[in-house]
């Protein structure tokens, strides 16, 4: 008996978990349409190339109401959401700007949207 329950169990996991993995969109974070439209502006200075950023935001976030949490911000004219992915070379500038004496959100974004 013991080992029907079990098996039953693995059976219901492993359900639960295609479900997961299809990408039905239930695990998308919620965001505001302004804070969606960033996300995928930001994409044009990702060192992993636009379109692999934009395709991932797609399958991260969706429009909604308006994440609290999101962190954005905006310096020089040019507005991010979220935690950035900075490349080895972009992290380096963020830690010789900081040790300059640039706030690390600016630091963040100026060294990731540099060309």
């Amino acid at each position: 008996m013991k080992k029907i329950v079990a098996v039953a169990g693995l059976v219901v996991l492993a359900a639960v978990g295609a479900t997961a993995a299809a990408g039905d969109g239930s695990d998308q974070r919620e965001v505001s349409q302004e804070q969606y439209d960033t996300l995928i502006a930001q994409c044009r200075y990702a060192d992993t190339g636009p379109a692999r950023c934009r395709a991932e935001v797609r399958r991260t976030y969706r429009v909604g109401n308006e994440d609290t949490e999101l962190d954005c911000r905006a310096y020089a004219g040019v507005a991010v959401c979220g935690e950035l992915k900075l490349s080895k070379t972009e992290r380096r500038c963020v830690r010789e700007s900081t040790e300059q004496g640039l706030s690390l959100r600016r630091a963040e974004v100026e060294c990731y949207t540099r060309s």
